[in-house]
C-alpha cells in the first residue's frame, strides 16, 4: 500500500503546485484589475496545460455588492438597535418586548430569504450597490464513454479572487459563534422572565435580569465589532485560494489525458466568491436543467493547508449548524474517506456550526451532493496581508490532489453499482461494507 502511494505520489508534481501558488499569490478583489490579471493568467495557464482555447471558456458577469458588503452592515444594525429594545422593553411591558421580538425574527427571515440568491441584484442590490463585473474561467473534459448530455457531472472548483478585512477569517468566525450562541443565551434568559411573570414559578429575578444583560451588552459588542468588518484589496491570497486554485490546475492537468468513462470533467476557476459566492451561483443558474441530482458532484478548494501549525493537514467540512448538526454530502464524504484510505493518506472531517460561506452554497441550495475541502487551521492568516507562499503548505497539497483523483475514479467506477432509475444513490452503504 505504501509503495503504491509513494508511486502515486510521483505523478503529482509538488513543485509545480507550489508554482501555481506562487503565480497566483497578489491582490485580486472580484472587481478590480487584480482579479482581471488573474484572469488572464488563468487562461493562459490552462493553455499552458495544454488546453485549447476552444476548450477554455469565460464566463463574464454582472452583481451586486450590496450583499456582501451593506448587507451584514444593516443586519448588524438591526440586530443591534433589537437587542437594545427588548432589553428595555422587557422591564416596562414584557409582551411588547416579545412583540418585538417577533418583528425582528421576521425582518431577519425576510433577508435571509433574500439571501439566498444574491445573484439577482433586486431593489436593494440594483440601487443601494456597486455594480461590478467579474469572470469565471473553466474548462470541461467530456465523458469518453458515455455522451456529454448523458453522463454525470463532476465539478472540481476553486475561486481566483481574493480580499483582506478588517479582521483575520478566524476572528470574524468567533464573532459571529458569539453572536449566535448568545443570542440563544439571550432567547433563553426572556423565556425564563417570561416564565417568572406569567406562572406561580418563582425564578430569581436576579439571575434572570443579570443573564440578559451580560447577553444583551456581548451581543452588542459582537455587533459593534462586526459593523467595522470592512472589505479590503491588500491579501495575496496564497491560502485563500491560490492553494485551491493550483490543486484544480494540477487535477485538470491528469484527467486531460486521463477522461472519466461516465461523467463529464469540469474545473473551475471561479470569481466572486469573497462578495458572496457570485461566481459560482451564476455558474450553477445557467446549467439547473444540464446538472441533474444525484449525478452531479462538486469538491471544492478553499483555503488548503496551514504549514508549520499542528493542524496543517487535508480536512473536509462534514457537517454544519447547531441543533441538530446536518450532514454535508454523506456519499461523497465517504468516497473521500475510502480514498484517502486507498491512497494511505490522513482525511479528518470537521462540523462547523457558522461562519462558512464558500461555493459549495450553491450547489447545496439546489441539492447537488458537494463538499468543501479546507483546512480549518487557516483562518489563521486568511483575509491578511500575511496570506503569502509561505504559509502554503504544497505536501498538503499533493495529498489533498491524490484524495480527490481517487475519489472521481471511484465515482466513475461505481456508476452502474450506484446508478437507479437514473439517479446516483446510496444504497445501503453496500460499496464499503464489505
Amino acid at each position: 500500500m505504501k509503495n503504491k502511494g509513494s508511486t502515486n505520489k510521483l505523478s503529482i508534481d509538488v513543485n509545480k503546485l507550489y508554482d501555481y501558488v506562487k503565480i497566483f499569490s497578489f491582490p485580486r478583489l472580484a472587481g478590480t484589475e487584480g482579479e482581471k490579471e488573474a484572469v488572464a493568467l488563468t487562461i493562459d495557464t490552462f493553455r499552458k496545460i495544454g488546453f485549447e482555447n476552444s476548450q477554455i471558456q469565460r464566463e463574464p458577469f454582472e452583481f451586486s455588492d450590496f450583499y456582501s458588503t451593506t448587507l451584514i452592515k444593516l443586519i448588524m444594525v438591526i440586530n443591534l438597535t433589537f437587542s437594545l429594545f427588548i432589553l428595555m422593553f422587557a422591564y416596562v411591558n414584557l409582551v411588547l418586548s416579545l412583540f418585538i421580538i417577533g418583528t425582528g425574527i421576521f425582518l431577519i427571515l425576510l433577508i435571509i430569504k433574500g439571501l439566498r440568491h444574491p445573484e439577482t441584484p433586486g431593489f436593494w442590490g440594483e440601487y443601494y450597490g456597486n455594480t461590478l463585473s467579474a469572470t469565471n474561467v473553466f474548462v470541461k473534459i467530456p465523458a469518453n464513454k458515455l455522451h456529454t448530455t448523458k453522463a454525470g457531472n463532476i465539478i472540481i472548483s476553486a475561486h481566483l479572487d481574493s480580499k483582506s478585512q478588517t479582521f483575520k477569517t478566524s476572528w470574524r468566525v468567533v464573532f459571529y459563534r458569539i453572536w449566535l450562541y448568545t443570542g440563544i443565551f439571550l432567547g433563553g434568559f426572556l423565556i425564563a422572565l417570561f416564565i417568572r411573570t406569567y406562572s406561580p414559578l418563582n425564578l430569581n429575578l436576579l439571575i434572570v435580569g443579570t443573564g440578559m444583560w451580560v447577553c444583551t451588552i456581548i451581543i452588542s459588542i459582537s455587533n459593534i465589532f462586526l459593523l467595522f468588518l470592512n472589505t479590503q484589496n491588500e491579501s495575496p491570497g496564497a491560502l485563500d485560494n491560490a492553494s485551491g486554485m493550483a490543486i484544480v490546475f494540477i487535477l485538470s492537468n491528469y484527467f486531460k489525458e486521463n477522461p472519466l468513462s461516465n461523467f463529464n470533467l469540469w474545473f473551475c476557476q471561479f470569481s466572486a466568491e469573497e462578495l458572496g459566492t457570485m461566481g459560482s451561483r451564476n455558474f450553477v443558474n445557467k446549467r439547473s436543467e444540464q446538472f441533474i441530482k444525484g449525478r452531479t458532484f462538486q469538491i471544492n478548494l478553499d483555503m488548503v493547508s496551514c504549514a508549520g501549525n499542528s493542524r496543517n493537514r487535508v480536512e473536509y467540512l462534514e457537517s454544519y449548524g447547531v441543533l441538530p448538526r446536518k450532514k454535508i454530502a454523506p456519499l461523497l464524504s465517504k468516497y473521500l474517506d475510502e480514498a484517502a484510505l486507498k491512497e494511505n493518506i490522513k482525511i479528518s472531517g470537521f462540523h462547523l456550526s457558522t461562519g462558512a460561506h464558500t461555493d459549495s452554497v450553491p450547489f447545496h441550495l439546489r441539492k447537488y451532493d458537494s463538499v468543501d475541502i479546507v483546512t480549518r487551521a487557516a483562518g489563521k492568516y486568511t483575509h491578511n496581508k500575511v496570506d503569502t507562499p509561505d504559509k502554503v503548505d504544497p505536501q498538503i497539497l499533493q495529498e489533498a490532489s491524490l484524495i480527490i483523483r481517487k475519489s472521481i475514479s471511484m465515482l466513475d467506477n461505481d456508476y452502474e453499482i450506484l446508478c437507479e432509475n437514473e439517479e446516483l444513490v446510496c444504497e445501503n452503504n453496500e460499496l464499503y461494507n464489505s
